[in-house]
């Protein structure tokens, strides 16, 4: 039969030097499950932001708005010759003047379904979709300003800059999250290592005199308290994902958290917290055991 790795063996009395249950058990289990569920939520924030942005931008890629304000009598005239400008337009696959509840739903959120747009004197939006060649902007803006002085053109860029730069500090307010996360950690269960180890100062002195290395005696510690990381973690872990799958959706948020979780392939990434976890556990454990080992002299 296959044998394990000695770090996976039971050590059988070894482990005694462990206290099996106290206040360094449930610190240890209790530390990574806190940061493990936190961490599920980082993760979340630095991968969603990326693909939130990306959307909201696609939605505006390709794409510009021309406002035109003008009196009352004149502003269909000068809706038809925006039209008939940007028809002529090279670079531009389409134009269309937004109907009246269009510009409604876009209102919507800020005053409410009920705007009177038809009594309130909203400027007329034109929506613009340009083509794989794109459009001269500053052109467009002249020949509009000859044939329709309300006419704005907005080809949206102050709102694709803004969320570019959004999505690149929420992904490095994520990342960071997730090393202070990792660091809080590896303190919390250096911490109650040295604990323990200090607890058992008479227990350890004991198994020196009778022959037993400290590199023994550590395996020890780094074993017990890398499998109480791991548990934690991996308990956290499964609740910091229930939590994210429970987000509201579009429908019950108005939009504004979609895609606030993992998505396809994601939901494996928290999945990769628990060994993390272990592994910054076995790193701490061991290297606060052999420092205190070394003290207990």
């Amino acid at each position: 039969m296959m044998r394990l790795p000695a770090f996976l063996r039971d050590e059988g009395k070894g482990d005694s030097v462990v206290p099996p249950s106290g206040h360094t058990a449930w610190l240890t289990s209790f530390t990574a499950a806190a940061m493990a569920f936190l961490a599920v939520f980082a993760l979340a924030l630095s991968l969603a932001a990326g693909s939130l942005a990306a959307r909201w931008q696609a939605s505006l890629d390709r794409t510009a708005t021309v406002r035109l304000s003008a009196p009352e009598d004149q502003i269909d005239l000068q809706t038809k010759a925006v039209l008939a400008t940007l028809a002529t337009t090279p670079g531009i696959a389409s134009a269309r003047a937004m109907t009246d509840d269009e510009q409604r739903a876009l209102l919507a959120p800020w005053f409410g379904p009920d705007l009177p747009v038809d009594t309130l004197p909203l400027p007329r939006l034109i929506e613009i979709t340009e083509d794989s060649a794109g459009y001269d902007g500053e052109g467009l803006r002249q020949r509009l300003a000859a044939e329709a002085p309300g006419a704005v053109l907005d080809d949206h860029t102050r709102w694709r800059r803004p969320l570019a730069v959004a999505a690149t500090r929420l992904r490095l307010l994520g990342f960071m999250s997730i090393v202070l996360i990792g660091t809080a950690t590896a303190a919390m269960i250096t911490l109650a290592a040295s604990a323990a180890l200090a607890a058992n100062a008479q227990v350890i002195r004991v198994l020196r005199l009778v022959g037993a290395r400290d590199v023994y005696i550590a395996r020890a510690f780094v074993r017990r308290f890398t499998l109480r990381a791991l548990m934690g973690a991996a308990a956290g872990t499964g609740l910091g994902m229930v939590g994210v799958w429970m987000l509201p959706s579009a429908d019950s948020a108005g939009g504004f958290l979609t895609g606030l979780g993992f998505q396809g392939a994601g939901w494996l990434l928290p999945l990769l917290l628990p060994p993390l976890t272990a592994a910054v556990a076995y790193a701490a454990t061991r290297a606060s055991a052999l420092r205190k080992l070394r003290e207990l002299t």
